[in-house]
């Protein structure tokens, strides 16, 4: 018999996730017939109590909002870009028992980043100054981006990005809300991490740059009204949907240990979005 290994996604909300779909594909793919994964709601002051009471069967989580400050809190050790990012996404239980913390936000952004042809020395503009903004100031470290402009709504959000583009070593400019339009249509790089709705009135406004690339975090609805205006525009194009899998991939090889099928992972998330 197959040895009983569990994994999880918690957040809170969480029954919209579409985490079990792409793992448990990759599970039934790899041959991991032990293996299943499933959906736990959490609220973050909740998690330290979850991972304590979990039991030698679970080999990680996946953590989403708005629990990923408290993910690397409760982790024995973590990866320097989880350290740096302030945020984990990701648990992986250790054979000694302990917890080891990891951002795959980060790399997926990264890969996402680089199939869309991004390269060394570009400028980004990002839209937002949230959890996932802090994850795009590490993927522009890692891509060797020139500059990073950050445009939000609340110059206080700016300020506590500062010290993480610090950590990163990335230089960031901030930039008003009000702007926004402007510097997306000189922007060579653009990543909107706002929630739904937020960056709707600028799709109207914004005058795409020939040859640009966008990433629209979201992916439900989509296309996005401002993503919409980017296709239309001829711009290479990313999102959320893209950004799930290749963060969910990351995951996979660390709880598994074993190469990640990604092509059955995708087929099972586009067929769950049809």
């Amino acid at each position: 018999m197959a040895l009983r290994r569990q994994v999880a996604v918690v957040g809170k909300p969480i029954a919209h996730s579409l985490s079990p779909v792409i793992h448990n594909a990759g599970y039934a793919a790899a041959g991991l017939t032990g293996w299943s994964y499933t959906r736990i709601e959490c609220a973050a002051a909740e998690l330290p109590d979850l991972v304590a009471g979990l039991g030698p069967e679970w080999a990680g989580l996946s953590v989403t909002m708005p629990g990923k400050e408290a993910a690397l809190a409760v982790a024995d050790a973590a990866s320097p870009v989880a350290v740096a990012v302030g945020a984990a996404n990701t648990l992986v239980r250790r054979p000694d028992g302990s917890w080891y913390a990891d951002n795959t936000d980060v790399a997926g952004m990264v890969q996402v980043l680089t199939d869309a042809g991004v390269m060394a020395g570009a400028a980004v503009t990002v839209l937002g100054a949230g959890g996932t903004a802090r994850a795009a100031l590490a993927a522009a470290a890692q891509l060797a981006c020139s500059s990073v402009t950050v445009v939000a709504r609340r110059a206080a959000a700016v300020d506590e990005l500062r010290p993480v583009a610090r950590a990163l070593g990335v230089a960031l400019t901030p930039a008003g809300w009000a702007d926004a339009h402007r510097y997306l249509s000189a922007a060579g790089v653009a990543v909107s991490t706002v929630p739904k709705g937020v960056a709707d009135p600028l799709a109207g406004a914004v005058a795409w740059r020939p040859g640009a690339v966008f990433f629209d975090a979201l992916y439900d609805p989509w296309p996005t009204p401002l993503a919409a205006s980017a296709v239309a525009a001829g711009l290479r194009v990313v999102s959320g949907l893209d950004l799930l899998l290749a963060q969910a991939v990351g995951q996979f090889e660390q709880f598994t240990g074993v190469a990640a099928p990604v092509e059955a992972m995708r087929e099972a998330l586009l067929a769950a979005r049809r």
